[in-house]
Order: structure tokens, then sequence, then C-alpha cells
């Protein structure tokens, strides 16, 4: 029977851009892609319904794969249920939010910006988001399933990351961790990150993604199952 691993998504919440990875993970797991609530006000209320959702889907200890703010969830729950992680695999996401000035002000342009231009926004902004190897077809599926979004999951999970530190008890967590870290990342230095991150946890290891941006798991040559394969031996 193949092991069970569930993707937490990052901040648009759908899940939605996981879309190439599953049929590549399914090759070695049982795949969950989980979706954020968008009406949820605290980080503590997410960590319940993933943990909900874990005990749900697995009889047994989950690879967790967290992306951007889903990789701040997926922290938040393996610090809060150890037992219930197998392993952690996060990527380009941080144990803490900084600057909280850069945090303070994209939260209060969201909240007034007319939603109906955030796909211009998107498309503006696509050659500092995605990896240079994305090809048109998948930017524009990406638009495309973006579409799914709503402000109040995006501000929503915003406001949740002023109060969000986790750089203490990560030095706690056993847990098996792979850090991933896009160099081409201009949203979050995750490089920088991840490095930390590794520092801090006892059981982290850290790879860089290197010609990737922030949302990379559209490229071409992004194999999730792979690289887990890679850094824990194929099963």
């Amino acid at each position: 029977m193949a092991a069970p691993l569930v993707l937490v998504p990052g901040l648009d919440g759908t899940g939605l851009l996981f879309y190439r990875q599953v049929p590549l993970l399914e090759r070695r797991f049982s795949v969950t892609t989980h979706r954020l609530r968008d009406t949820a006000e605290r980080l503590d209320e997410l960590v319940a319904e993933l943990d909900a959702r874990v005990q749900e889907t697995a009889g047994e200890a989950v690879t967790l794969v967290g992306e951007s703010f889903g990789g701040a969830l997926s922290l938040s729950y393996a610090i809060a249920h150890p037992e219930r992680v197998a392993r952690l695999v996060i990527l380009n996401s941080f144990p803490f939010f900084s600057p909280q000035a850069r945090l303070w002000l994209g939260y209060h342009l969201l909240r007034r910006m007319p939603w109906a231009a955030m796909p211009v926004v998107r498309q503006l902004t696509a050659w500092r988001m995605h990896s240079r190897h994305t090809g048109p077809g998948e930017l524009r599926r990406f638009h495309q399933l973006m579409r799914a979004t709503t402000r109040e999951g995006y501000v929503s999970r915003l406001r949740m990351l002023r109060d969000y530190d986790v750089r203490e008890p990560l030095r706690e967590l056993r847990t098996p961790a792979l850090f991933l870290a896009a160099d081409r990342d201009h949203l979050v230095p995750a490089v920088e990150q991840a490095r930390l991150m590794s520092s801090l946890a006892p059981n982290g290891t850290m790879r860089i993604l290197e010609g990737h941006g922030h949302i990379c798991l559209l490229a071409p040559d992004i194999d999730l199952c792979t690289i887990i394969d890679e850094w824990t031996g194929p099963s």
C-alpha cells in the first residue's frame, strides 16, 4: 500500500496549483490535496482542519508537503502533532515573515484593490513569480486556475502571518525535514529562510532549486517525487 502524502497549498489556498505534481507523486504515494478554508481567522483553526484531513485520509504518519504559506501551516502542524508526520517537505517558505512592513502593505493593498484587477496584477508580475522555464501553456492554466481564489482567503491568511513565528519550537522538532528554496524567488528570500530553518531543525536538510522562481511547481524540470526519492532513497 502506498504511503500517504498530503499537499498543503500556498497563499491562494486552493491546492489547484499542484496539478503537475500529483501524477508524479502518485508513482510512490497515496496523494491528498488539502484546501484551505477562506473564512478561517486564526492559524490554529487551519492546523485543526489539516489535522482532521490527515486523520481522515491516513492511518499512519504522513509525508507533509507545504508550499509558501502552506509551508508555514505545515511547520505549525508538525510542531503541534509531530507523531502524525513522518517527514516534512517545505518549499519557498519561512519560520516567520519579515519584514512586517511588507506584510502590512500587502494586506492593506489586497483589502482595498478592486478584486477584478487581480488577474491583471498576476499578468504583470508573472515574470517575477514564475520559473523561467515555465511555458506559456502552463502560465495560461495558472491564470485560469487562479480565478478560484478569493480576496477573503488572501486577506485572512496574510493576517495570520502577523503573529506567526516558529523559530524557537522548530529547534525541538525531530521530524526529518527537507527545505527547498528557489534561488530566483522574488516574493520570499527563500534561500536565506531555508538556510535558517535547516539550521534550527535538528533533522533539517536544505536543497536549492537553481533557476526557479516562487511559483516553481509548474516548471517542467521540477519533479517532487524524484526530489523526495533523492532525499530519502526510493522505496
